[in-house]
């Protein structure tokens, strides 16, 4: 079975400061290149960080798709023949922003997607996106895109799912927030259950740091399409690159025993 591999690195992009973050991506992206791996995803935001107070400190740091880091981005991955998935601050018309993720393939094929579901005070900053988490066919599979608490809903990931994902990549920045001790942040859990209720892949990549009083679960991971982690899934405070093979054929197969299907045993008539 073909093996597909894929990074997540996790950083820390400072706020506002675009060339620090394009040089850090650039980084990154070039050094998942040297390790061989066909996917790299990258934090949520990373362009632009992500705390911002204003919408129109946002607008001051945000870019649209032909701009200066998506034009990077889009550079490297032909010239490394990579697909890269990241996120930016997108600059949309009138003032406004969205919290977007690029996915960029080698051939010069761009998809943004805008976050749909928008976290705490990201409802004063951020224009919500009104379409469904894109799937995009590439060399390597079917990827799917959403950003942070998009994950959340289930709703939400299951669409996805059910449009044909065998890979869904989530640039995520999980603030860190008070858990029981002992128990992992259940940012990672619900990757892992979404995962293993649609037997999808999932790789997930976090931020770590603080940013304006917020910490981070610096929870990267990546889960196999049973929901177990190939890679991460504890909360590290520090850089990290994660690498995992990922048999994404195995995505295809959503049955779970002889006489059950994940998505055929579903009954939404009944919901």
């Amino acid at each position: 079975m073909t093996l597909i591999t894929v990074a997540c690195h996790q950083l820390a992009p400072r706020i506002g400061d675009l060339a620090y973050n394009r040089t850090l991506s650039e980084g990154a992206i070039r050094g998942a290149s040297g390790l061989a791996a066909q996917v790299i995803v990258l934090p949520e935001l990373m362009q632009s960080g992500y705390a911002f107070m204003t919408r129109e400190e946002a607008y001051a740091a945000s870019e649209a798709d032909d701009g200066p880091t998506l034009s990077l981005w889009c550079a490297l991955a032909n010239e490394l023949d990579i697909i890269i998935v990241a996120g930016f601050c997108e600059r949309l018309s009138a003032g406004r922003v969205a919290n977007s993720v690029a996915l960029i393939q080698p051939e010069g094929r761009l998809t943004v997607y805008r976050k749909a579901h928008l976290w705490n005070r990201e409802k004063l900053i951020f224009t919500p996106g009104t379409e469904p988490p894109p799937v995009v066919e590439t060399r390597v599979g079917r990827i799917a895109t959403m950003i942070c608490y998009d994950l959340e809903l289930p709703e939400w990931v299951r669409l996805a799912a059910l449009a044909g994902a065998d890979l869904l990549c989530a640039p995520v920045n999980w603030p860190e927030g008070p858990r029981p001790a002992g128990e992992r942040p259940g940012e990672i859990v619900r990757v892992q259950a979404s995962a293993a209720v649609n037997r999808m892949f999932i790789a997930a990549c976090d931020r770590y740091g603080a940013e304006r009083g917020i910490n981070w679960v610096g929870g990267s991971t990546i889960v196999d399409a049973d929901g177990y982690p190939l890679a991460g899934a504890v909360s590290h405070q520090q850089e990290q690159r994660l690498v995992a093979q990922l048999p994404l054929a195995e995505a295809r197969d959503k049955f779970i025993s002889e006489h059950n299907h994940v998505h055929h045993d579903r009954r939404p008539v009944l919901y």
